[in-house]
């Protein structure tokens, strides 16, 4: 089994910065991607970005490039998100996932584990 705890999250204004972290315990995923996802009420959980644990390469969804940054610390079994530049759209509860396969790491239904999930609010 593994777990996943997120932490991070909060209130911040329009052009601040938050960095999330997602702590993995339990089973490795030595060969698999881990992602965030986000999901603000009323809408579906969306892509937000993904990195393979190996080649460490990264993909991220249109709406963030250039502005958040995904990474992973490989000896802590931890993986990041920092977001800098946000917005007030960015606001949604933030999801940490493990266990899919890089080919399909922008799918959230391709991930076996989740976190529990952290708020970020931006305010304009």
């Amino acid at each position: 089994q593994v777990q996943l705890v997120e932490s991070g999250g909060g209130l911040v204004q329009a052009g601040g910065s938050l960095r999330l972290s997602c702590a993995a315990s339990g089973r490795t995923f030595s060969t698999y991607s881990n992602g965030w996802f986000r999901q603000a009420p009323g809408k579906e959980r969306e892509f937000v970005a993904s990195i393979s644990w190996i080649l460490g390469s990264t993909a991220y969804a249109d709406s963030v490039k250039g502005r958040f940054t995904i990474s992973r610390d490989n000896t802590k079994n931890t993986v990041y998100l920092q977001m800098n530049n946000l917005k007030p759209e960015d606001t949604a509860v933030y999801y940490c996932a493990a266990g899919a396969r890089t080919y399909s790491a922008r799918d959230y239904t391709s991930y076996p584990y989740w976190g529990q999930g952290t708020q970020v609010t931006v305010s304009s």
